[in-house]
């Protein structure tokens, strides 16, 4: 089946994820009501399995929600649909692994005590990597104007949630600019991040990050490049409040996801930014590298690609 293959796993039965598998009532479907987690492999390993299990218990706990999984079952099905991912002729390599859990269906009003029973539906496909050429040249973003980050004190953003309308429509509106991902700003005009990655800026050597008071998800790869990448690189990192003024102070630019690790950015609207071999960003990224092959080697309990 190739690259473009999805394997599914609804409540336990694995089937071709172009299949339906929920009901129409379902309340992650009508509502949004729902917590997500996203894991990738490298080198054929589970990579961050307990920071990222412990991100899903806190946003499952601020929905109220009950798990309809233990860690080890998750585990299980995981290793499962992986499996099945690869007999069905999935492509050869390291998988992205997405596990949704929906407070369940049942009649249809907001009330969540309507709800008849969490379920979850895991999907598993070929982790997609930027190509070379894009990395060498970074990405360019442009800043969101019409909308904000959802306020901490609304629906916060630290809850990894199925609702994603924020998100979508500000990165909507930065690729009709023809940009690849958007900056987001919060109420006070603070920078947070972008639709699916948190946002760093370099000056004068020193890496700084928006903190999650500005409102932002704290995303699995921030965390391990603040508390153990860039200590071990010797790099120093800053949690520090940021406007869109301070852009033009910055060397340096990069966004950091659990899929995609460290990429560079080359521009913000007008604003330009270093790209070379030689970068913070890039020495960053390939101390990420070490760090993601020390894990594979230290968790061969968490391997899930079978031959290597």
């Amino acid at each position: 089946m190739g690259s473009d293959y999805i394997q599914a796993n609804t409540s336990g039965r694995l089937h071709d994820a172009r299949e339906p598998s929920i009901a129409p009532l379902n309340r992650g479907f009508l509502y949004g009501d729902a917590v997500y987690e996203v894991w990738r492999s490298y080198h054929g390993v589970i990579f961050a399995w307990e920071e990222h299990w412990e991100r899903l218990e806190q946003s499952a706990r601020a929905l109220t929600l009950a798990l309809p999984l233990s860690e080890e079952r998750l585990r299980a099905e995981i290793d499962r649909t992986v499996r099945e991912f690869f007999a069905r002729g999935g492509a050869r390599g390291d998988v992205y692994v997405r596990l949704q859990i929906t407070r369940g269906g049942g009649p249809i009003g907001l009330d969540p005590a309507l709800a008849d029973g969490a379920d979850y539906v895991l999907l598993v496909q070929a982790n997609r990597e930027f190509p070379p050429e894009k990395l060498a040249a970074g990405l360019k973003l442009s800043l969101a104007r019409e909308l904000h980050r959802n306020d901490r004190r609304t629906l916060d953003p630290a809850w990894k949630t199925g609702n994603y309308l924020n998100n979508l429509l500000c990165l909507r509106e930065a690729k009709a600019r023809g940009a690849d991902e958007v900056v987001i700003t919060n109420l006070a005009g603070e920078i947070t991040e972008a639709a699916v990655s948190n946002v760093y800026f370099v000056r004068q050597g020193v890496v700084l990050t928006p903190g999650l008071e500005s409102g932002l998800l704290g995303g699995i790869t921030r965390r391990l490049l603040i508390e153990k990448v860039a200590p071990a690189a010797g790099i120093p990192l800053r949690e520090v409040a940021l406007k869109p003024a301070d852009l033009d102070s910055m060397q340096e630019c990069f966004l950091t996801s659990s899929t995609k690790d460290v990429t560079p950015v080359a521009a913000i609207d007008a604003h330009r930014f270093e790209v070379r071999p030689d970068s913070v960003t890039m020495r960053l990224k390939a101390a990420f590298a070490d760090y993601a092959l020390a894990y594979a080697r230290a968790h061969p309990e968490l391997r899930v690609l079978p031959g290597e």
